[in-house]
């Protein structure tokens, strides 16, 4: 069988380059890297990986765990975070994909099972599993929701900044009967929409009224039941914002079922952009969240801090778009 020590003896260097120019380390120029490789290519050379994990100590997985797969995830939202880190995660590494709610404890994740995780993290219960994996100093990135701790890579989306322009939008339009159907209560994302919708109101000296905020869980069925609610008030809104695409497409069905009208009689405004988002009647005006372009950001971080290439802690923020359609109605 054909060995890297083989392969260095040909090339005329050590055996530590031809490893790192097997593994893409930037540390190797492009024409000793394309050289080592060629000579691989003609001896048929395919790594020993199990041999490679006990001398490097390293398992060639890469943990993405989220918060929950089945509770208050999206499809569209799982389908996105799953993309965007395996467009990245190459098939060198095992991608292994679990939720965070699964474990009974953390005891079986540990460095000789994973080299890095990324979490795509929804709720502050997450901060258990978090300390878990830098006490077994596993490679950590965190991503979707803000977290205190500032040597951790912390990769999200400004989601306040995302509301509040979505209901900027509304009052722009000539709403100021605003509501919000809000997350589930201990999803981060859930407060950071309502403190976006509520900036909106005090910025524009549009009074809060309690009975405006209803909750919801992230779900069509709890949009549909939000807006059902909304619309018995004495004063129903005439617009209503949606923390996510979800809950905004139940509400839009609850409008319709009672006789009413989108974006005539009420407008919506959603948050994600999900797929279904521009098929709906009315298209849904929403506020993309790239979801997709975090998971990406955070499978590029932690290759790097499994590969020793990153060492700063940092805290980067992408950027939300608000994607207007048809389903709010400009009041004279």
């Amino acid at each position: 069988m054909v060995t890297i020590k083989d392969i260095a003896k040909l090339a005329n260097v050590s055996h530590t380059t031809v490893s790192r120019a097997l593994n893409n380390s930037p540390l190797i120029k492009e024409p000793t890297r394309r050289k080592i490789l060629d000579i691989a290519s003609q001896l048929n050379y395919t790594p020993n990986y199990n041999a490679k994990s006990l001398v490097m100590q390293k398992s060639h997985t890469i943990g993405l765990f989220l918060t929950s797969i089945s509770n208050g995830t999206s499809a569209s939202f799982l389908a996105d975070t799953i993309k965007g880190v395996n467009s990245i995660i190459s098939e060198e590494y095992n991608l292994f994909i679990r939720g965070i709610d699964d474990y009974q404890d953390y005891s079986s994740i540990n460095s000789q099972r994973f080299d890095g995780i990324i979490l795509m993290s929804q709720s502050v219960r997450d901060h258990s599993f978090i300390y878990h994996v830098l006490q077994k100093e596993i490679p950590l990135v965190v991503l979707n929701r803000e977290i205190e701790e500032d040597y951790i890579i912390n990769i999200l989306s400004n989601d306040t900044e995302g509301s509040r322009q979505a209901v900027q939008y509304l009052i722009d339009c000539g709403h100021t009967d605003i509501a919000v159907i809000e997350g589930i209560p201990t999803f981060k994302s859930t407060q950071m929409r309502k403190d976006g919708y509520l900036t909106a109101l005090i910025d524009n000296g549009i009074s809060i009224h309690p009975e405006y905020s209803v909750s919801g869980n992230y779900d069509m069925e709890s949009g549909y039941l939000g807006m059902e609610k909304l619309l018995s008030l004495k004063n129903p809104p005439t617009a209503v914002f949606c923390s996510n695409d979800d809950m905004a497409i139940g509400a839009m069905n609850a409008v319709f079922a009672s006789g009413l009208n989108v974006p005539n009689d009420i407008s919506i405004v959603g948050f994600d952009d999900i797929g279904f988002a521009q098929y709906t009647t009315p298209k849904l005006t929403t506020v993309k969240r790239p979801v997709e372009k975090i998971s990406v950001l955070g499978a590029e971080k932690i290759l790097s801090l499994v590969t020793d290439e990153e060492q700063n802690a940092t805290k980067v923020f992408a950027n939300t778009e608000l994607i207007i359609r048809d389903s709010v109605k400009k009041r004279g």
